[in-house]
């Protein structure tokens, strides 16, 4: 089978795609291993509309009966939050799900490699994947990192999940030579909270900026993408004190329970969800929809700049 034969636009996303209209790559994990139902369907078809409403066209990738699905109608993003036996697919993986026909949610990694084939430039998340604590001897590093350094496409976030060890996956990052970009403040946010203790490597301030960015990277021949740091409004963060205390909790509760490898995020949002009293939850959705609106942004200010 041809690797076009692969990939399946949803009749808007195709539309788009002929017209030059910009579009914005979302992943699906956060639909099915991110958040709770009915907040996880809910949360993706709003972010959908965020995207709509800063200009561009949303393509939420999964794979379903075989095929890379770019762009789900909302039935079948309520489908698929219903199946059993989601695979969460990261690089590894992929093509495992497509030969075998297994449902698959895609992780940073994986929307990155299927909107790169799909000519989508610009992706929203939560936050990505990284450096977990303790890799010195567990080895836990996210394929996401090293999909950053390999795949050109823009990965909006609110910064690395803040469970992982943020000062390595910031080191990782930059010996993979993938810039990390943070928006508008010099502090680099850590997904709940919006300052992580640490300096951000690079800073700009607005969307314009950031397609500028991306295209002289393109004009130099730069492989791989670039993390663009967005923190979370404001008024919707927990502040990076309170959030340490929960978050060693939920990582000394996933130890005790065993929970290793792919398992470990979906089990220490949940007992974040816990022990904030939901408060997490609110969090995380703000952000994503903050990441949705700049990802809009950037992918009509390319679009202006002829990219």
């Amino acid at each position: 089978m041809a690797l076009f034969d692969r990939i399946r636009l949803s009749p808007e996303a195709a539309a788009a795609a002929a017209a030059g209209q910009p579009l914005v790559a979302l992943e699906t994990t956060i639909v099915t291993h991110g958040m709770p139902w009915p907040e996880n369907v809910a949360t993706a078809l709003g972010v959908e509309e965020v995207v709509r409403a800063a200009g561009a066209v949303p393509a939420t990738i999964a794979i379903i009966d075989g095929e890379i699905r770019v762009g789900l109608s909302a039935d079948e993003l309520e489908a698929l939050a219903k199946m059993t036996g989601v695979m969460k697919l990261s690089r590894a993986d992929l093509a495992f799900a497509l030969a075998t026909r297994r449902p698959g949610a895609t992780t940073v990694a994986a929307t990155m490699i299927a909107a790169h084939l799909a000519g989508i430039r610009v992706f929203a998340t939560g936050g990505i994947g990284g450096v977990h604590r303790g890799a010195e001897t567990s080895f836990d590093v996210s394929a996401d990192l090293y999909e950053l350094a390999e795949t050109p496409v823009t990965v909006v976030s609110a910064g690395a999940k803040a469970l992982l060890d943020i000062p390595k996956t910031l080191e990782v990052l930059e010996t993979l030579g993938v810039p990390v970009v943070t928006v508008g403040q010099d502090a680099l946010p850590a997904f709940w909270s919006r300052d992580s203790g640490l300096p951000s490597p690079l800073r700009l301030d607005d969307a314009a900026s950031i397609a500028a960015f991306m295209a002289a990277r393109e004009e130099l021949g730069l492989k791989g993408g670039m993390l663009v740091a967005n923190p979370v409004p404001a008024a919707d963060e927990i502040p990076a004190d309170e959030m340490r205390v929960h978050i060693e909790q939920a990582t000394e509760d996933a130890l005790r329970a065993g929970i290793r490898a792919k398992a470990v995020t979906p089990f220490v949002l949940g007992r974040m969800l816990e022990l904030t009293g939901g408060r997490s939850l609110t969090t995380n959705i703000a952000l994503v929809r903050n990441n949705a609106r700049l990802a809009g942004e950037i992918a009509v200010a390319l679009q202006a700049d002829g990219g």
